[in-house]
């Protein structure tokens, strides 16, 4: 099967993103083809599971190429992307004698990649990092745009910074093995990408056996929703790199959905099942002051809901949901702003969306 390679074009540091069944067993040859050279010590940073799955095959890779590298493995889940963690990736940095010219690589989902791509960042001063997603999330989201961070107790993301990766290696292979609650949380974030962009890629979504070949992993069918998800985040970041602007519409359900993630205890959803209900209470405010059609609105929740993933409102407290809202990175000048829809494919930012018009929803 062809590699596919999509370029994420901006101003100092473009990258590539290549997607092709079996390239975690060419990791070493990619890095020769990058001109990463031999001399410099790599850090893989992965947690136990995925690292049992993957991490001989890439070690071995990297290995036959001459490249110095070891796994170092931190906690797996929502409630462990934090500054301990980070602290942790700092030691193990340290006493391997990471030097500027160092690599580390993210091998895992979003959790790994942002914390990772965050220690890349702050290490020394920022040092390069390559990801390697293995969850349908981290591939078609997270792993692209240079978003790196962890969370603070009052929030979501709190703590990051921009950093971007210096290649992404994306191998469906992978997917394989993910449990399927996971890869059906991956596809909230490609509806999302329907939503907010790609009319075409929300009906190719809406067909019944695309559904079936989706679920039943076909690699021809899930290169195309990666890539054509990839092309479209590339697309906005290569506009927008540090989010002043249109890179927003990416936050399209995040707002609703870091509210439920936080209240609701991480891991009680995932974040593509948080994402899916907030993309349903954006498309209800949408629909209420009459911006976007309640047809399109079915239309979006009923393709939630064909891929298995939730879209009933959990019960909230006022206090707690206003609290966290007007602690998000979205707000601006005291105002929350909102991404929300007007047709399918596009969507666009509001700042003038009331309490009224959203907080009976959590009742």
């Amino acid at each position: 099967m062809t590699k596919e390679k999509i370029l994420v074009p901006l101003d100092k540091k473009s990258y590539e993103v290549f997607i092709e069944s079996g390239i975690l067993d060419e990791i070493g040859d990619e890095l020769v083809n990058l001109g990463i050279k031999n001399t410099r010590k790599i850090l893989i940073i992965s947690n136990k599971e995925i690292a049992d799955l993957f991490g001989k095959t890439i070690l071995d890779s990297l290995s036959k190429n001459n490249y110095s590298a070891r796994i170092f493995i931190i906690n797996a889940g929502e409630t462990f992307k934090n500054v301990n963690t980070l602290n942790q990736i700092y030691d193990a940095a340290y006493e391997y004698g990471l030097e500027r010219g160092s690599l580390m690589i993210a091998l895992g989902g979003g959790i790994v990649g942002d914390v990772t791509g965050f220690a890349a960042a702050t290490w020394l001063r920022g040092l390069d990092f390559i990801q390697i997603p293995t969850t349908l999330l981290s591939m078609v989201d997270s792993s692209v745009g240079g978003k790196t961070g962890v969370n603070h107790p009052k929030g979501k993301n709190l703590i990051g910074a921009f950093h971007q990766p210096i290649a992404v290696y994306i191998d469906p292979n992978t997917l394989e093995t993910l449990p399927d609650r996971e890869f059906r949380a991956g596809m909230a974030e490609i509806i999302k990408y329907g939503i907010i962009k790609d009319y075409e890629l929300f009906e190719f979504l809406e067909n019944e056996k695309n559904q079936k070949n989706i679920l039943d992993l076909n690699h021809e069918d899930l290169i195309k929703i990666i890539k054509k998800s990839v092309t479209t985040k590339s697309d906005i970041v290569s506009l927008d790199e540090k989010e002043i602007g249109i890179r927003a519409i990416l936050n399209y359900g995040h707002s609703f959905g870091h509210v439920i993630e936080n209240l609701c205890g991480y891991g009680e959803y995932l974040h593509g099942e948080a994402i899916s209900v907030g993309m349903r209470i954006a498309g209800d405010i949408a629909s209420d002051i009459g911006v976007w059609s309640i047809e399109d609105s079915q239309r979006q929740n009923k393709l939630i809901k064909d891929f298995g993933l939730p879209i009933k409102i959990p019960s909230l407290k006022k206090e707690s949901i206003l609290k966290i809202l007007m602690g998000d990175k979205k707000v601006k000048e005291g105002k929350m702003r909102f991404v929300l829809p007007t047709k399918i494919g596009n969507v666009e930012i509001f700042n003038n969306i009331e309490e009224k018009n959203f907080i009976n929803y959590f009742n």
